[in-house]
């Protein structure tokens, strides 16, 4: 319904797919909510068919919109990042007043919501850059959503999102995640770890098919079964639903009518680039992103096909039951790394940016709602309650046993995939990353000893302290530097 003259406790300015359902999610739980959109039409849509969800404030105005709302208020924003973003930030900071909070709830670049919370702090407003990951449904139905901002924000904030987010045993799917930027950080490295689980299931995918030479349908049926044990996640259920479809047009398998070009939104892509600037190697997920980057590049693929003409080679698994096996440890063995390596990274940014995030708690908010919901995620708030200041989720005993328990179907399965020329990216940079991490010692030493000889970088010893540089061209004399 609507009540024109009731204060509402908050706005959602924008209202295409996400905006609209979170509004019938907050309406739904009771909240009186503020309704904006540039277009009219699209707020006149939503209440005359939702208006029976609860109780909705229309305004076509954004001056009647801002004055439909209780103080301090609170504005969702859910417009295109970027640009758009700014703009209606601007738009909208002349209208507010003191305390007031607006809420980024879209996939913003956390410098981006640095930058805005600084700015919007000297107006003395609060500006928080919330992740929400759940999709469509999720925003509807119960997402998982990860606020940053001012913990005085969050105050506010806190009973709201916490009632609408997705609920595991009693427990919201929700937690204030840090100050200024650390919201949208870490919704962008939840979203990296999304691109290298779905790289992951397409690779194993892959391999079945190939391997087996099976139809979709009967991946589908694997899938299935492998939902039911650890690798239980909302992606792996969906990925048995999509091979399981038909195309209605042609009677073909869905997989075999969608061309395969993956896109991407760009949150991948900020991954890794603030990755490389932490230094943190997430390998498993660089390789996902470069893949679905790779996949984009038709007319370099058919050329190379053309060139190279030799397709995979199918059914060649001799033991299609230990074949399938080996291919799900592998598949588990790297998703730990997947979600290993987002861990080292959010646990890096927290320390470069001040932000003092929990990782049991980031954990436990993406065990409901999000897209990479997975059994295993509650291991993981275990691992990081036991030990907080866990060196890398690997050594955790749980995952350090599921790993050890999987590597040589690991390493069977990339070899095999090596073999027959199936590309797997992500299964063999993350055994590559895993190899790399409990090795006593690497090539480094010789790529240090390759820099001070072209470009005097200096080198460490194992023996002693110090930074040491050797006169290449002068008889090999060396020396402190």
């Amino acid at each position: 319904m609507t009540n024109p003259d009731a204060p509402a406790q908050i706005g959602v300015t924008g209202l295409a797919v996400m905006g609209r359902n979170l509004a019938r999610n907050l309406a739904r739980h009771g909240f009186t909510v503020a309704l904006h959109n540039r277009t009219h039409a699209r707020t006149e849509s939503l209440v005359a068919e939702h208006g029976d969800e609860g109780t909705f404030v229309p305004s076509e105005r954004l001056e009647d919109f801002v004055a439909s709302l209780e103080r301090p208020r609170a504005i969702i924003v859910m417009v295109k990042a970027g640009g758009p973003t700014d703009a209606v930030v601007d738009e909208l900071v002349p209208l507010l007043d003191e305390g007031d909070i607006v809420i980024d709830c879209g996939n913003a670049h956390f410098a981006d919501t640095r930058r805005r919370e600084q700015a919007l702090s000297e107006h003395g407003l609060h500006f928080v850059g919330a992740g929400v990951s759940g999709g469509e449904v999720g925003a509807l139905e119960g997402p998982s959503i990860m606020p940053g901002g001012s913990a005085q924000s969050y105050e506010k904030l806190g009973p709201i999102f916490e009632s609408i987010a997705a609920q595991v045993d009693g427990t919201p799917c929700c937690v204030h995640v840090g100050p200024d930027g650390a919201g949208h950080f870490v919704k962008m490295v939840h979203n990296g770890i999304e691109y290298a689980d779905m790289q992951l299931i397409a690779e194993a995918y892959d391999l079945l098919r190939s391997g087996l030479g099976a139809a979709p349908a009967q991946i589908a049926d694997t899938f299935r079964e492998w939902n039911s044990g650890d690798l239980e996640s909302f992606l792996i259920e969906i990925t048995a639903d999509v091979l399981a479809h038909t195309d209605a047009a042609t009677g073909e398998a869905f997989v075999d009518v969608v061309l395969d070009q993956a896109e991407q939104k760009g949150t991948g892509r900020w991954t890794v680039q603030n990755a490389l600037e932490l230094g943190v190697p997430i390998t498993g997920i660089a390789e996902a992103t470069f893949a679905r980057s790779l996949s984009g590049h038709a007319e370099q693929r058919a050329a190379a096909a053309q060139a190279f003409a030799t397709p995979a080679e199918e059914g060649f698994a001799d033991d299609p039951q230990a074949f399938t096996d080996d291919v799900r440890k592998a598949l588990y063995a790297s998703k730990v790394v997947a979600y290993a390596q987002g861990f080292d990274h959010i646990a890096a940014g927290s320390d470069e940016y001040g932000w003092d995030v929990d990782p049991g708690a980031m954990a436990t908010i993406w065990r409901g709602g999000c897209i990479i919901r997975a059994k295993f995620l509650d291991r993981i708030r275990e691992a990081y309650d036991d030990q907080p200041d866990l060196p890398t989720l690997l050594v955790a005993p749980y995952f350090a046993a599921a790993v050890q328990d999987g590597v040589d179907s690991w390493r069977r399965v990339v070899a095999a995939a090596a073999r027959a020329g199936i590309p797997t990216p992500a299964f063999s940079s993350s055994l590559a990353y895993f190899d790399a991490l409990r090795r006593p010692r690497l090539p480094a030493a010789l790529i240090q000893g390759l820099r001070d000889n072209f470009g005097a970088h200096t080198y460490r010893r194992v023996d002693r302290d110090g930074t040491f540089h050797t006169e290449w061209s002068q008889d090999l004399v060396e020396h402190e530097a």
